[in-house]
């Protein structure tokens, strides 16, 4: 029996769903049973049957799981894939904000600790915080934890006073400008499409910006045969599947996501056999942030 096969036998007689980001191995991939954004995959939990989720991705994912199903069973393939992100900002700093600003939002990106959504007003991911933003009353937003997305959020939210936090992605933050021109010198024709958590630098060089699933929409249904992709490069799965006759061009300094590569199909048989590695969200801890969660999936779909 094949490694694969062993997997879905598992999954069979364990009643389990397997979901990954777009940003894990590709071999992981190809065994889940949705892949997706953590937005897709946010909504994907809260209304499967199943009553064990394997969930392929970083820490903040499996616990936002958790906290949308706490009647489930939550696994991940390995509990020490984290996102340095999601630990860049602080409930000190959030009380401190509330004290300063009258009439301020708590806006916390997705890709952040339970801890965090649990001391913030709402939750968004890369594909909805404009919408997101926009729809909230409040007039000062303080934006948790990545600062760039923050300021592409402000860019489309000009009416909204923003206030910036420091955080970042390290994967996208030290992706290099002059190698995305370079391969832009290099295909000339090909259109650089990058994930809003860029610097500013690769944000202005972009020809779209957007999520991991705008980013992959926009290659599939453009006319164009060649793209500068600036995202991380598990996506390129994806990417090739739906558009096997383009050709995705990414930095010389591969944007890799070491936490998201720890996801394997080894770990991910052994999570499922064992049931092992099993997600724990704390009752309090559980219930004021899954307020956050709950808020973003009300806004996103008005």
């Amino acid at each position: 029996m094949t490694l694969t096969e062993e997997i879905e036998q598992l999954k069979s007689e364990k009643n389990a769903v397997i979901l990954a980001h777009y940003y894990v191995r590709p071999e992981v991939q190809q065994v889940a049973d949705y892949i997706g954004d953590s937005f897709y995959l946010s909504k994907v939990a809260a209304g499967l049957k199943q009553k064990t989720i394997v969930f392929c991705g970083v820490s903040f994912m499996g616990e936002s799981a958790k906290i949308l199903s706490p009647d489930k069973r939550v696994l991940m393939p390995d509990l020490t894939a984290d996102c340095p992100m999601a630990h860049m900002a602080d409930a000190e700093t959030i009380a401190e904000m509330r004290e300063k600003y009258e009439d301020l939002a708590v806006v916390c990106y997705i890709n952040s600790t339970s801890e965090l959504k649990m001391h913030s007003d709402v939750c968004v991911t890369s594909a909805n915080a404009v919408e997101i933003v926009k729809a909230l009353p409040n007039q000062n937003i303080f934006f948790i934890p990545d600062k760039n997305l923050a300021h592409f959020v402000a860019e489309q939210a000009p009416e909204k006073h923003f206030v910036f936090h420091t955080g970042y992605c390290p994967t996208h933050e030290h992706m290099k400008c002059e190698e995305v021109k370079a391969l832009k010198a290099a295909h000339p024709d090909a259109k650089v499409l990058a994930h809003p958590e860029c610097s500013e630098a690769v944000r202005a060089a972009a020809d779209y910006l957007g999520s991991t699933s705008g980013i992959i929409q926009y290659a599939t249904k453009d006319e164009g045969q060649e793209f500068i992709i600036c995202t991380e490069e598990g996506v390129n799965y994806e990417l090739q599947k739906k558009n096997p006759g383009k050709r995705f061009y990414y930095p010389d300094t591969a944007p890799v996501c070491p936490d998201m590569k720890k996801n394997t199909l080894e770990k991910l048989r052994d999570a499922l056999r064992e049931g092992e590695n099993e997600v724990q969200v704390s009752g309090e801890v559980r219930r004021l942030s899954r307020l956050s969660l709950e808020k973003m999936h009300e806004l996103a779909g008005a």
